[in-house]
């Protein structure tokens, strides 16, 4: 299957920039996979589509304030570091500070990272070194601090907002992105991208959900950047995924074993909760188990869902594997057929984009 089977137009303006005034007023495309027929909704009416048999489940996971902006130690210049994943601390390393980690990075820098080279930030209050250059723009880093990491990076840090989001270094836009590229629900802290078609919820929202008696479980995968990665590869099968850390509890697998025990539908909210789901039931001949571990699987036509009934998603960047992946749900052709509607009727695009239901 080629990549460019998955392009569509997309007018500039229509890339959400911030998001809606108020949350939990996106509209909501409604796509029907039996017969094709769209409706233009709004995602409080999202209650209208389920019923008590119906199990909806979200991602918890949380993001933290994963970006920082320093200098380098010895000419100065400026550099920034993401933190993408924890690692061990190499030996011998754990008492030269308050508090020593290591992660995995992603760098923004003038000049090629390297072994040995050292960065200030957080005010002087956080000194880190790279270990070792892993790829372009790719490096491990030992980071020593004078007090807990995260505290610093709460204080310092900034939201990594996706690429397509542009910042210009508006504080006003800063405290937006820190409030608002938040789900309402966010517990585990580890994400460095939200899970965004859980933005659109509101208190309010789950609770004319629970009224009508549909109950909500939460799964854990924890989103890196390669959620954001380009398809470069020609065909589609050549691509691979990067592994993302995910928990599965045993309330959430036998919430969904109840869920398709009495005949109700499983209605995963965004990417990553179908992502995880469906790492867990391929691992597990079809069925959702408590379980952990990382997952890189990579779903597009003509894949077979095993765990996942029905999705509520963001709109996606043309070629993404996130395109493909609603693809594999409602078909290629129908999908793209709904894409050009929404371009159509003016709908909002990405991560701070409005929102689609495939039914």
């Amino acid at each position: 299957m080629k990549t460019a089977d998955f392009n569509y137009e997309l007018p500039q303006e229509l890339i959400a920039q911030e998001p809606p005034e108020v949350r939990g007023t996106s509209r909501m495309m409604v796509l029907h996979r039996d017969d094709g027929r769209i409706e233009h909704r709004h995602i409080a009416d999202i209650v209208d589509y389920l019923d008590d048999r119906d199990l909806m489940v979200v991602n918890d996971t949380k993001v933290f304030p994963a970006r920082l902006q320093g200098r380098w130690e010895d000419t100065g210049g400026a550099v920034e570091l993401l933190l993408v994943e924890p690692l061990p601390v190499p030996d011998g390393c754990a008492q030269r500070a308050n508090e020593v980690t290591a992660w995995s990075c992603i760098s923004g820098s003038g000049r090629p990272v390297r072994s040995g080279l050292t960065a200030v930030f957080a005010a002087g209050h956080l000194r880190v070194e790279i270990l070792e250059r892993t790829g372009p723009g790719e490096c491990r880093a030992l980071f020593l601090a004078d007090s807990p990491l995260m505290g610093l990076l709460d204080r310092y840090g900034l939201t990594p907002v996706p690429p397509y989001i542009h910042r210009d270094g508006d504080p006003r836009l800063a405290r937006l992105d820190r409030e608002r590229y938040q789900t309402v629900y966010a517990q585990k802290v580890g994400a460095v991208a939200a899970p965004t078609a859980g933005l659109h919820f509101t208190e309010e929202i789950f609770g004319s959900l629970a009224r009508k008696g549909i109950q909500r479980v939460a799964v854990t995968l924890h989103v890196g950047p390669g959620t954001f990665k380009p398809v470069k590869c020609d065909t589609v099968e050549d691509h691979r995924m990067d592994a993302e850390r995910y928990t599965v509890t045993e309330s959430a697998a036998k919430a969904v074993a109840d869920c398709k025990a009495r005949g109700g539908r499983v209605l995963a909210v965004g990417s990553t909760s179908v992502r995880t789901l469906e790492t867990v039931a391929a691992a597990n001949g079809g069925r959702v188990v408590a379980a952990h571990g990382s997952s890189s699987i990579f779903i597009y036509p003509p894949y077979r869902f095993q765990a996942v009934d029905i999705m509520l998603t963001n709109f996606h960047l043309p070629q993404s594997t996130l395109l493909m992946m609603v693809s594999a749900l409602a078909g290629r052709e129908r999908i793209l057929a709904a894409y050009r509607e929404a371009i159509r009727e003016r709908y909002r695009f990405f991560s701070y984009g409005d929102c689609m239901l495939i039914l």
